[in-house]
């Protein structure tokens, strides 16, 4: 089977969040399936710098008034996985951001650069555009926003065509942009209705995703549940909803090649699940690389993340004063929305005898804060998967979360029962304040004081197996069951929608 991959970003040529992670190791693991899968992507000024064997394949023909267009192939660093980049400089090579420019404003034309990238995935696809070896994808995998307009595209063309799998990662994110977009991307009038990719009066990428793939998932079985009401959907529950026969959940994975502490290049000392005592090495290392006193007793939660709204950092800034009054230190490394990017630096200055704030984002800091902590603070009023809690686990770090979406999925709260049967592997709570989020800690920090239960959470946490290789498969059934292609996946070879999960609970009430 033959998988287009399109997205906007695939670490480490381009990262803003975990799409770009997802990009990385989903590829790998489908093609270790023996899946034939290649992934698109736009030509960032970096991704150039980073990928290996880089050449021009193709001269892309003008589209949209772009005409300074090629693709460019190579492979994905340190993989076997062949990658295709959007040569455009006038769309890609900006300063600034992948989608906002240096003063933090989104590029006027974003709407033109992505759906660019669409239409370079529907011409590949049809066999307009050669990749040199009359390579042709069975499928079309679709993610996020930024590719919404491919699966629309497609559908425009007719048959023969590929089948189509879109993702929405996180529903926030929608690519909305003004109504009078529609003609200049080349889509028919007849499209821009509320049964196409109108919403409130704009175009919606998003939106053309949801409507027009053959197949729609999102990245956990809790948060595909979730976005079919309204407190989550955003505005296009009642889309998914029409939709749920073809909407399935599929749980995000993490890249074991990248975050494994046994042997993570990134870390001072490493150290694996026969032998955690590294973990006290990389916490020393931390505590002085911040400018904390070395206190190996001392509890280090740990918060990476992006600043926002949605990841709860104003209900975290709100229980700092109550946390830094606590014998523990504290350490937090990531940007976002400006005025609490200034509330975490005022903290910095405030309680800057047991906290620490980097404000930007450094990939190798977030290794070593992972390996360092003792608890990491992954709270969300929604979180599609969430990837954080993932790699707290892996590094023996216990996780702080609240419970909804992939956070549910993946995190089992450390309560009595949990604790007896060896199931527990971190700290939930339910509701998005301030007093819940400090009884978890009060929970954890007691924990954390009992030091023989402590040690079996963290190696019960460590245990845990959030690799790839099951979502694969899910992922490589998907497409079977979208194409109509055999995929020999032994037992595991249909995935379970959102409309069989419901028919599930009814059947047990």
């Amino acid at each position: 089977m033959r998988v287009l991959f399109a997205t906007a970003e695939a670490y480490p040529l381009a990262k803003t969040g975990g799409l770009a992670d997802v990009s990385r190791a989903l590829p790998v693991a489908l093609r270790k399936l023996g899946l034939d899968v290649r992934l698109l992507m736009p030509g960032y000024p970096r991704a150039y710098v980073r990928v290996e064997n880089p050449r021009i394949v193709a001269k892309i023909a003008s589209f949209l008034g772009v005409d300074d267009a090629t693709l460019v192939e190579g492979i994905f660093p340190e993989t076997d996985l062949p990658v295709y980049l959007i040569d455009s400089p006038s769309l890609f090579r900006r300063s600034g951001g992948l989608y906002q420019d240096e003063a933090g404003k989104d590029w006027p034309d974003n709407a033109l650069r992505f759906a660019f990238l669409a239409h370079v995935g529907a011409e590949i696809a049809l066999g307009h555009i050669s990749l040199g070896d009359d390579w042709i994808p069975d499928v079309v995998h679709a993610n996020d926003w930024h590719a919404g307009l491919l699966p629309l595209y497609l559908s425009l063309r007719g048959d023969p065509r590929p089948s189509t799998v879109f993702t929405t990662h996180n529903m926030a994110f929608q690519g909305n942009f003004p109504a009078d977009w529609v003609p200049k991307l080349g889509i028919p009038s007849a499209c821009f209705q509320a049964a196409g990719v109108e919403f409130y009066n704009q175009i919606s990428f998003l939106k053309a995703g949801l409507r027009y793939a053959d197949r729609v998932t999102t990245v956990s079985p809790t948060y595909a549940n979730e976005i079919l009401t309204p407190e989550f959907g955003c505005g296009m529950e009642g889309v998914l909803r029409q939709r749920r026969d073809d909407f399935v959940g599929i749980l995000n994975g993490i890249d074991n090649s990248l975050w494994d502490p046994a042997v993570d290049a990134m870390l001072p000392r490493t150290f694996h699940l026969s032998d955690i005592s590294g973990k006290r090495a990389c916490k020393a290392a931390l505590q002085q690389e911040m400018g904390l006193a070395v206190m190996p007793d001392t509890p280090l939660i740990g918060f990476v993340s992006r600043i926002t709204h949605q990841k709860m950092a104003d209900v975290i800034l709100e229980a700092l004063p109550w946390l830094c009054a606590q014998d523990v230190q504290f350490v937090a490394v990531g940007e976002g929305d400006q005025a609490m990017e200034a509330g975490f630096d005022q903290a910095r200055e405030l309680y800057s005898a047991n906290a620490a704030v980097i404000v930007g984002y450094d990939e190798s800091i977030a290794h070593r804060l992972q390996a360092a902590a003792d608890i990491l603070l992954a709270p969300a009023r929604f979180e599609p998967c969430g990837l954080t809690q993932l790699y707290a686990l892996r590094y023996g770090t216990l996780p702080v979360v609240r419970r909804t979406g992939g956070l549910a999925d993946t995190v089992v709260d450390a309560t009595a029962t949990s604790i007896a049967d060896r199931s527990a592997t971190g700290f939930v709570f339910d509701h998005a304040t301030a007093e819940d989020l400090t009884s978890a800690l009060v929970r954890a920090l007691s924990l954390y004081r009992e030091p023989l239960v402590w040690r079996r959470l963290q190696l019960q946490a460590m245990a845990q197996d959030f690799s790839w290789d099951a979502s694969a498969t899910q992922y490589a059934a998907l497409y079977s069951a979208a194409s109509g292609m055999p995929v020999d996946l032994g037992a595991k070879t249909q995935p379970v929608t959102v409309a069989d999960q419901e028919s599930t609970r009814q059947a047990v009430c």
